[in-house]
């Protein structure tokens, strides 16, 4: 399955069986973590049973059912990028679950952090987590009502970017892909722009979740396109023939 494929494929999923993944599958994730760790200077950590972290009587827990394992998101508190890169290593990531047939779910709130056992220094912070899990083929009853309940409409292409000309094809692939790609509350705040051959990408706010919106849309758009993006909010995008 290519990163393309994988993104057409996933889908939040807030039911988990609570069984253990398979050994070999969490090697190829640890491996993953480890090389994506040393790229980008964070701390992502594999924690195998999380549980208490979702466990309690708060409607934000009662969200998400039989979760077991998660990704923690951790980094140097003072780099300026923090956010952006935990949401472009953390999507990786989910696009290599999927690969592997589990299911995962973006995480920024609505867990107990004082029961996640992720180790955080005194000079980082935990971003977020990536619940990765064993799910049922399709939904249940009440995991397709909870996920209709958090999730707004999908935002059309060109709600997506601006630009004063007509678009290359290219340029229309990575928005594809954008359009899939996992936000908070589905919001989509991420704005794109075409420019005479030049591709940016910037989010209103820098002080909140959207930073790792930011981060998730352009590996997508990445993906579709063909192409790499500099880091930071505006930052541009060089495209690979």
């Amino acid at each position: 399955m290519t990163d393309l494929e994988a993104i057409e494929l996933r889908q939040s999923r807030r039911g988990y069986l609570g069984t253990p993944i398979p050994i070999e599958s969490i090697k190829q994730l640890q491996t993953s973590i480890e090389q994506y760790n040393k790229t980008s200077g964070l701390s992502i950590q594999w924690i195998e049973d999380g549980r208490a972290a979702f466990q309690g009587f708060s409607m934000g827990y009662g969200m998400f059912s039989g979760v077991r394992s998660y990704l923690a998101l951790v980094g140097k508190t003072t780099d300026v990028n923090l956010k952006e890169k935990a949401g472009y290593y953390g999507e990786l990531l989910v696009l290599e679950a999927t690969k592997l047939g589990l299911g995962t779910c973006w995480v920024g709130g609505t867990f107990n952090r004082n029961q996640c056992p992720a180790k955080v220094r005194e000079d980082e912070t935990l971003i977020s987590l990536i619940i990765i899990g064993n799910v049922a083929e399709k939904k249940g009853f009440k995991e397709n009502a909870i996920y209709k309940l958090a999730h707004r409409g999908t935002k059309s292409l060109v709600e997506l970017y601006t630009s004063e000309t007509q678009v290359p094809d290219w340029f229309s692939e990575g928005m594809k892909a954008v359009q899939k790609a996992p936000s908070a509350i589905n919001q989509q705040p991420v704005q794109f722009t075409y420019r005479d051959g030049f591709v940016t990408a910037e989010v209103k706010h820098t002080d909140n979740h959207q930073p790792i919106d930011l981060g998730i849309a352009k590996l997508h758009f990445e993906i579709g396109a063909g192409g790499k993006f500099e880091l930071g909010n505006k930052a541009s995008f060089k495209k690979i023939n």
